[in-house]
This record gives C-alpha cells, structure tokens and sequence, in this order.
C-alpha cells in the first residue's frame, strides 16, 4: 500500500471489545492513530495487541479540549477522516462538514456500539468505492 487512503482516530477504549477481523479489515486502506485517554500507553498497548498490530500511532493528548481538537485536525491532514470522541465542539463540527475530504464524527463515550462499528464501516465502504 503506497499510503493510507483515510485516517481513524479515537481514544483506545473506543476499540475495546470490537471483533479483531473488523478493526483489522476496515484498516486494512487506513491508518488508526489512538488518543491513550484515561488508560495511557497501556490501553494503547491492550488494543494493538488485541487488533494484532506490531505498531500503532498514538495522536499527541493536549490538557483543554479545544487544544485536543486542534491537534486531531492537524493530523487528519488533506486525507478523510474517521473521529471517534466523546464529544465535537461546533468549530469542529464546522471543520468537518466544511473540509473537502469526506469525514465521519462518531459521538462514543466508551467502546464503539455494534452500530456504530456499522455505520464506521459503511463510511469506509463508501471511500473504497470512490478510489475504484
């Protein structure tokens, strides 16, 4: 693969208890960058452990939210996006619907819900199909 078609970014919690082969075939274009949160370095570790992965990204953590954001919009660079948080500011929210690259904003407060893998999945799906 010359480079990532889309970015993933969520806190590692998000990924908790979802069924290895789906993290691992929705990235399978992509590339998963993990906010460590409340869990640190060794939740990271738990999830890339758990997704089979040698070596995952880890997004910078920042002390204030808006600070946090901005970090996460640094990173997301000119490719589309899938964000996981708890919560999206407005400017955020702006951000996403405004940017040329497509993007998905998932509200999650702890691991991904079955449908929210679903519709993480269809997102995927739809950006697969436009790069064929």
């Amino acid at each position: 693969m010359a480079g990532p078609s889309f970015r993933f970014v969520c806190l590692a919690g998000a990924l908790e208890g979802a069924p290895g082969d789906w993290a691992r075939e929705m990235l399978r274009e992509g590339e998963v960058a993990l906010l460590p949160g409340d869990g640190g370095l060794a939740a990271v570790n738990e999830i890339a452990g758990a997704l089979e992965l040698p070596a995952v990204l880890v997004v910078r953590g920042e002390p204030a939210a808006d600070a946090q954001e901005e970090t996460v919009i640094a990173y997301a660079g000119e490719l589309p996006l899938v964000w996981a948080a708890a919560e999206f500011s407005d400017r955020a929210r702006a951000w996403a619907r405004e940017r040329g690259p497509m993007t998905l904003l998932v509200e999650a407060t702890g691991p991904l819900s079955p449908g929210e893998r679903a519709r993480i999945a269809r997102f995927v799906a739809v950006l697969g199909r436009q790069s064929e």
